[in-house]
């Protein structure tokens, strides 16, 4: 396992982290039993993974107490990343539908101190906001609680997390100007280069890590969806339409020559790309099983694409059609 820096933040994070809302959620198509999920965490850190990325809503707590009980007593060994900022005390959670959203400095302590009990530590690596607008990233109250939480020791530095879908670039940019953030979390993987690209240019000039999550493209490409897999109703992926996973099938094969003459598949060439960008702190790939963590974790050694390899995707790339990137909505 190899490992980068966190940013300004100095922080030593392994490549592949761990994504603790699978073992939280059955959002994935998998309901995943408290023994599984114990077992995981233990042998993604056999493997050298020591960023372990969660959020307080994560099954209302669920995964920050299993992390905090399967790493007890091994707070130093590891990295400790949660997101806070959705109210859901005294909201029931419907589907994937956003709860309300609180970065007041009261909220802001109150949320940090449960998820510290939860997690059985006295303080945390990093502390992000959890799918922020950009009225919140404006907001200078909240970012001088965080400023206030770094000098007490809760926290080592902070982190702000783009969602919950692809977008809100705009956020992202502004977000990089605040001297606590060292982390931008995003959806990104080779089919998905917007706005991650234009974030990743921001980032190499403030010293700011970009933390990857969906980089495999929720599943296309790891081979699991197919165009005409059928996706369970509570599972995350059933938003990505037919027509969307035909094309980006497409897209694949155009890949799949460069991949070949590496002598990689495409799930380790989709994820060596994002290991070769500057400033790409660690990739979240989405796990539901040890095999699947020992995959993605086999992919950091250290070898990445050339950059004769990064020009072709990215000449590729620009060859494909714009998108649509959610943003906050602007009022007048």
């Amino acid at each position: 396992m190899k490992y980068k820096k966190l940013g300004k933040s100095g922080i030593e994070v392994s490549e592949i982290g761990f994504g603790a809302w699978s073992i939280a959620l059955d959002w994935w198509g998998k309901k995943i039993e408290e023994d599984e999920a114990k077992k995981m965490l233990k042998r993604a850190y056999d493997l050298g993974i020591n960023y372990f990325e969660t959020a307080d809503m994560y099954g209302k707590g669920k995964s920050e107490k299993l992390i905090g009980e399967v790493f007890k007593g091994m707070r130093d060994e590891i990295v400790i990343s949660t997101k806070y900022g959705y109210d859901f005390s005294n909201v029931e959670q419907i589907g994937h539908a956003e709860l309300p959203q609180n970065y007041s400095p009261e909220y802001t302590r109150k949320a940090l101190d449960a998820c510290l009990e939860r997690l059985q530590t006295d303080y945390l690596d990093s502390l992000g906001l959890h799918n922020p607008k950009l009225h919140h990233i404006r907001n200078d109250e909240t970012f001088n609680t965080i400023d206030e939480l770094i000098k007490e020791g809760k926290i080592r530095t902070a982190q702000v997390a783009l969602g919950p879908a692809i977008g809100w670039t705009q956020e992202g940019l502004e977000a990089m100007d605040r001297k606590s953030v060292s982390s931008i979390q995003t959806v990104y993987n080779i089919l998905e280069q917007t706005p991650g690209n234009e974030l990743i240019q921001k980032a190499e000039k403030e010293d700011v890590g970009i933390l990857v999550r969906v980089p495999d493209a929720s599943g296309i490409l790891t081979g699991k969806v197919k165009a005409d897999t059928v996706i369970p109703s509570n599972d995350h992926r059933k938003d990505r339409k037919i027509e969307w996973r035909k094309s980006a099938l497409e897209k694949v094969e155009q890949f799949r020559p460069i991949a070949e003459r590496n002598g990689l598949n495409i799930t380790e060439f989709a994820i060596k790309f994002i290991l070769s960008k500057n400033k790409i702190a660690s990739v979240l790939p989405t796990v539901v099983s040890e095999e699947e963590i020992e995959m993605f974790a086999a992919i950091s050694d250290g070898k990445y694409l050339s950059s004769s390899d990064m020009k072709e995707i990215e000449e590729l790339y620009n060859t494909w059609p714009a998108y649509e990137l959610k943003a906050t909505p602007q009022t007048n």
